[in-house]
């Protein structure tokens, strides 16, 4: 059974290790991830943000988080999905769900940050519907794009 289901401590390690892999397969991990990575508690979910987890049979095998950042803008953020299980459709799945979520939260917007090396990506996130805007400062030295979903 595959079910997505929201924040719990006792996943805790499973959204930092699943996030840690893909950083360091295509980047670095930059100070800002590990400090977020390290205390989701205090850099999202304190801040009216959420994270998600897909799980089959009980098995964490992927995640994404939705948080506030420094602009006030609801921001998708650290999706990751377990190289085993790539291939499998987790990621729209969770895309869908981040979506869904962002609209219960009242969001009007959901921006995200991400690099043009990550063709894949880009492609997920053109197919539900994120549009390219132009990027501020960002917290990633590996950001070179910013996308845009409108929700209303």
């Amino acid at each position: 059974m595959t079910e997505i289901i929201n924040y719990q401590p006792r996943y805790a390690e499973d959204f930092k290790k699943l996030n840690i892999a893909w950083l360091e397969k295509f980047f670095v991990v930059e100070k800002y991830d590990e400090d977020v990575l390290s205390n989701p508690q205090k850099y999202i979910l304190d801040k009216g943000g959420d994270i998600f987890f897909i799980l089959e049979d009980d098995s964490v095998k992927g995640t994404f988080a939705l948080m506030y950042n420094e602009y006030g803008e609801l921001e998708f953020t650290k999706m990751a999905v377990d190289e085993a299980s790539q291939g499998k459709g987790f990621g729209n799945m969770l895309m869908q769900h981040c979506i869904d979520k962002a609209i219960e939260m009242g969001a009007e917007n959901l921006i995200l940050y991400s690099s043009r090396k990550l063709t894949p990506a880009i492609s997920l996130y053109k197919k539900f519907g994120f549009q390219e805007i132009p990027v501020e400062k960002s917290e990633y030295a590996r950001c070179d794009i910013k996308m845009i979903k409108k929700l209303i």
